[in-house]
């Protein structure tokens, strides 16, 4: 008799939108690092003012021990902080666009990051959808927005933008991912 904790996986899958799974609830990121207490609050206050209602995070593709992707939503203004995570990622952009660092990027466009490379982008006017290529399933976030001035900017920008959230009812590319 075989255990299938022990089957490996099938060598071809399909995987469709309409099954993503909720990002949050499948467990795949978990929180590395410790933050301040100052920090902890000043972010706690972001999602206590709506944060979430910004964004929309699925996994479209799950390879246990292996290959991931997933599917991000992030409405404008959306206040992404600076972190890295664990594993290195290929984002590309669906729809939408985005500005990280110098770079404006749209459709089509995207970038590679190493493992633990810091960074951060801002969706744009229409908000961005990326799809987020990785080698594994499971994953860290580690937050390197430590300056509690970026937290409290971020809140004023967030009071702001969030007032158009409301009209962004469908991502930039129509699809629609339950």
């Amino acid at each position: 008799m075989t255990d299938t904790a022990t089957k490996p996986p099938p060598p071809f899958e399909v995987y469709r939108a309409r099954d993503a799974g909720n990002f949050e609830e499948a467990g795949m990121m978990h929180g590395d690092g410790k933050i301040s207490d100052t920090v902890g609050e000043a972010s706690m206050a972001l999602v206590n003012e709506g944060m979430l209602e910004g964004s929309k995070l699925r996994v479209l593709y799950r390879r246990p021990g292996g290959f991931s992707l997933s599917y991000a939503w992030f409405k404008s203004g959306f206040p992404l902080p600076l972190h890295s995570h664990s594993t290195p990622c290929l984002y590309y952009v669906v729809a939408g666009s985005l500005r990280i660092g110098t770079q404006e990027l749209g459709p089509g466009d995207g970038f590679y990051l190493d493992a633990n490379t810091p960074y951060i982008y801002t969706p744009g006017p229409d908000g961005v959808e990326v799809l987020e290529f990785r080698d594994t399933d499971r994953f860290d976030i580690k937050i390197r927005s430590r300056n509690v001035k970026w937290w409290h900017k971020a809140l004023d920008k967030l009071k702001i933008s969030k007032l158009s959230w409301p009209g962004q009812t469908k991502p930039p590319s129509g699809l629609d991912i339950p």
